[in-house]
């Protein structure tokens, strides 16, 4: 990864796109790069909310993994066929319809868990049962007619055949494949349903997704989401991040579910840690003065670990309704919180330390 970044950075500096004719000269062009996380992604659902009410800003690309992947293909969906306010639309309408039918599924809070006010889904008997024949059975067993609810939503909501021939915004999707553990990257000319269901493939919940001979898991183990498609594919330098899951935590996980979430939060984190670390390397060597021609990315944050940190992994597939409007408000706030302090920031400097944060 690191001599990917290399070379991408390495390559001559391109000037973003200069507003369209009829726009205000304040308008910035950026590029998004959205985390998975499950139900977590209900926050990335309101930042984009709130960005796309935000009239002086463009998105040119969106490298994006997972729960971060449906977001992007249903805001690309949106903006090819009605702009920014049918891309809000098409994000309220997914989620809305998510819960609905998660309403009807096994991953149902208790009482308990609803008396915790945590979000979490560990007194679910649902969740309970499926954590327990995890151990014993794949989805290979489980689920012998691979079902997946996401697929007949994305079915419905999102033209596929559209979305390839939109010039609107470039999309690059992230999986893993599951035989070699290498990033794929499936872009947004030739993205098909079944890029996002592997993208976001959970393995121990759904079948692996074959395409083309390979089978790919969630892209969370391999990119989180990869940086690198907006550095090599992308004219704008600015890369606004939407972080979900914790890179740190302030106690020593020691019940069995702290130490399993700890553990998938430290995988999810490490390819994506890599780059960042790989990023910040090559842009001082830039600053420095040792790299001639460098592009010089400008990276920006709007976080959600702090929020995060105080539910338990379990949430992660909560879809209940009233935790997925608690995170999208949250989502909203932050972001409107970020274009207030940093929108001017924008094509100027980086908002984030990548040495302080991810080091």
């Amino acid at each position: 990864m690191h001599g990917t970044l290399t070379q991408s950075l390495k390559l001559e500096r391109r000037v973003p796109s200069r507003p369209k004719p009829g726009k205000t000269g304040r308008e910035k062009v950026v590029n998004l790069a959205l985390q998975g996380g499950g139900s977590h992604g209900a926050f990335t659902w309101g930042v984009l909310d709130r960005l796309l009410e935000e009239k002086r800003l463009t998105i040119e690309g969106i490298t994006a993994t997972s729960a971060g992947a449906v977001n992007a293909v249903l805001v690309a969906h949106g903006l090819a066929t009605g702009g920014n306010e049918e891309a809000r639309s098409a994000l309220r309408n997914f989620w809305q319809r998510i819960s609905a039918a998660a309403s009807h599924g096994v991953f149902q809070p208790s009482l308990i868990d609803k008396m915790n006010g945590n979000f979490g889904l560990e007194h679910s008997p649902g969740y309970l049962l499926m954590g327990a024949l995890s151990c014993f059975a794949s989805p290979y067993q489980l689920n012998p007619f691979d079902y997946n609810p996401l697929k007949n939503l994305l079915e419905e909501i999102v033209d596929f055949a559209r979305l390839r021939e939109q010039p609107v915004v470039k999309l690059f999707l992230c999986a893993t494949n599951a035989r070699t553990g290498k990033p794929k990257i499936f872009k947004g000319d030739e993205l098909q349903l079944d890029h996002v269901l592997a993208s976001a493939c959970l393995p121990l919940l759904t079948r692996a997704v074959e395409i083309d001979g390979e089978h790919f898991w969630d892209g969370g183990f391999a990119g989180n989401p990869a940086i690198f498609p907006v550095i090599y594919r992308c004219e704008a330098p600015d890369v606004i991040m939407v972080h979900l899951t914790p890179t740190e935590r302030p106690d020593l996980p020691t019940t069995s579910y702290e130490i399993i979430n700890r553990m998938q939060e430290i995988s999810l984190n490490s390819s994506f840690m890599g780059e960042m670390r790989s990023l910040a390397l090559i842009t001082k060597l830039i600053d420095d003065g040792r790299v001639a021609g460098g592009k010089r990315m400008l990276m920006h944050l709007i976080d959600a670990e702090d929020v995060i940190r105080e539910f338990p992994g379990s949430s992660r597939l909560n879809c209940d309704w009233d935790f997925l409007l608690h995170l999208h408000d949250i989502g909203r706030q932050r972001a409107d919180q970020w274009l207030a302090s940093n929108f001017d920031n924008l094509g100027v400097r980086s908002t984030v330390d990548l040495r302080a944060k991810y080091f």
